[in-house]
């Protein structure tokens, strides 16, 4: 469509949706079409002002139906995609920021007080970004297949959960633990040099390997991590073993729950906030500057001399060795900075959870981060936080929401299209075949758009040159 007809299509079609929305703010059928409003604005490409007052306007309304019905989950879902589409389309800088800043720590938190679920849908988003950010660097920009990158994310956790909680008392004797629960703040930095000494450690036999050999060598190290957490509990109990560390310190929150009483939060939804909730907003807004940090070290890192030789050993590793790079150093440095970003967020998620045991860090979640990284787009650094955003979501919520209403409809006999859902078996629950859900959509991402969502320009590049020679080849 061209630009001046989607100038009017989109704002109109986006106005017209959401008055509908707000008259019937509990249509699930308006709210998924905001949704496609929404996707629409992207698709369509009006102007640049254009798009970015109707991705303001979207959010406003978002924003609306989440405070007028804090379990509208379709709205909280709109939300992030605005923001999303906010942060990787092209629009006036500006407005970027502030769409960007006004979802962020206003309309997320605001629904947030009203529904604790969607804080702890944003704390893990947040996380998962962070992993999928530190995978991207290893696998999208080195070229260096990783299968064992939730070891890493094991060592920032235990780093904090071993001191922050009386588990130390059973190898460090005179010493009264748990520490401090201030003292979390002094091991962020610590996971971090703790996971990136780990990356080194792992990396110095496995990087003299590669491709197919690599995987498969950093898949069992992998494992070795968790199975020594595992196991750990006996001569000398350092992990609890099996059983897992709890309950882990958090820094104390009072000082926050101040703030937003002052600031009249606890009028607005005529309820005192409790400490849960304060957690949460606490844990997210930790986590969203966390993710600035990294996206901002990814940025700097990918134009710098490491980023540009990280895509030469790549694209070519014999080409990049003769060219005078030095391959083990430079692999080592993808390796440790990859593994430091999923440090600092082990630490934070073991705080946030309150409880580290091995089954958060099993081969499944390496391969859930490695589809982030996939599906977004391998080497692209907002590829890397879209596909984390989709998968996450996909996983924590989107598919047991789905499983929930599918319930409810059998169970009311309610009727689609002259079918009766009451004869729907309970085996066909969307929840209970998560993994068959994420491995069909990667085999449709490999069919349809190898490249990822959002793909790096390299990438892209060299996917259509693949697909005009096939074409010639074919004719």
């Amino acid at each position: 469509m061209k630009e001046a007809q989607a100038n009017i299509v989109v704002p109109v079609l986006a106005v017209l949706v959401s008055l509908w929305a707000l008259v019937a703010p509990f249509s699930a059928l308006a709210n998924f079409l905001l949704l496609v409003a929404l996707g629409l604005t992207a698709y369509l490409k009006p102007s640049q002002m254009v798009r970015a007052l109707t991705l303001a306007g979207l959010a406003v309304v978002f924003t609306v139906l989440i405070r007028e019905s804090t379990d509208d989950k379709w709205a909280f879902y709109g939300l992030v995609g605005t923001l999303l589409s906010a942060m990787l389309l092209r629009i006036p800088a500006a407005l970027k920021i502030l769409i960007g800043i006004a979802i962020l720590f206003i309309s997320i938190p605001l629904a947030g007080f009203g529904n604790s679920l969607f804080l702890e849908l944003g704390v893990q988003v947040a996380i998962f970004s962070a992993l999928a950010l530190g995978l991207n660097v290893v696998v999208g920009q080195a070229g260096l297949l990783d299968l064992g990158f939730a070891a890493f994310f094991a060592i920032g956790a235990y780093s904090w959960a071993i001191f922050g909680s009386g588990q130390a008392n059973n190898f460090i004797a005179g010493h009264h633990f748990p520490l401090n629960p201030w003292l979390f703040f002094l091991f962020l930095p610590i996971a971090v040099v703790a996971a990136a000494f780990t990356g080194v450690l792992i990396g110095l036999p496995a990087l003299r390997l590669r491709g197919d050999y690599l995987a498969i060598v950093t898949l069992g190290l992998g494992e070795v991590v968790r199975v020594l957490a595992n196991n750990l509990d006996h001569p000398i109990n350092l992990t609890n073993g099996p059983q897992g560390i709890t309950p882990v310190g958090r820094p104390p929150v009072g000082w926050l729950i101040n703030l937003l009483n002052g600031l009249g939060v606890d009028k607005l939804y005529g309820k005192p906030l409790d400490e849960s909730i304060a957690y949460q907003l606490f844990f997210y807004l930790l986590a969203l500057v966390i993710i600035a940090i990294v996206i901002m070290v990814n940025v700097r890192l990918s134009g710098s001399r490491f980023g540009r030789a990280w895509v030469a050993i790549r694209e070519d590793e014999i080409a990049a060795k003769a060219m005078g790079i030095p391959l083990l150093p430079t692999k080592l440095l993808a390796f440790a900075t990859g593994a430091s970003f999923s440090g600092i967020m082990g630490a934070i998620y073991g705080a946030k959870q309150s409880f580290v045991d091995p089954t958060s860090f099993t081969l499944n979640q390496s391969i859930f981060i490695l589809a982030m990284v996939i599906l977004g787009g391998m080497g692209n650094i907002g590829g890397a936080v879209v596909g984390a955003a989709a998968v996450t979501l996909l996983n924590l919520d989107i598919l047991k929401n789905f499983s929930d209403q599918l319930n409810t409809w059998r169970q009311t006999g309610f009727t689609l299209l002259g079918y009766n859902f009451a004869n729907l078996p309970s085996q066909l629950e969307p929840a209970k075949y998560e993994r068959f859900v994420f491995g069909l959509i990667l085999i449709l991402m490999m069919i349809f758009r190898p490249e990822g969502l959002i793909p790096e320009q390299r990438h892209k590049v060299e996917m259509e040159e693949a697909r005009l020679e096939t074409k010639e080849e074919g004719a």
